[in-house]
């Protein structure tokens, strides 16, 4: 030989599915990682957003009552709101 290992036909086609396989699981991997900083982002998106729904109903009472409005004006609950 040459210095150079001699590999068989297997051990080259069971060195290339092992590579497939890490590069496969590694890129799993990273996109679980995203999606779930996504998944994460979002929810603190929607519930920053819905913070602020609750602040400015709040603020709208509060200047209401200021006014000498009887009632202030009720916003539906969450689950009242029909998506359609």
């Amino acid at each position: 030989m040459s210095g150079r290992d001699h590999l068989s036909k297997g051990e080259i086609a069971k060195d290339a599915i092992q590579a497939g396989a890490e590069a496969a699981a590694t890129t799993v991997g990273e996109v679980a990682t995203i999606l779930t900083k996504a998944v994460g982002d979002v929810a603190a998106a929607v519930g920053g957003f819905a913070t602020e729904v609750f602040e400015i109903r709040d603020s709208s009472r509060r200047a209401l009552a200021e006014h000498g409005e009887e009632k202030a004006v009720e916003a539906p609950a969450i689950d009242e709101i029909d998506p359609a």
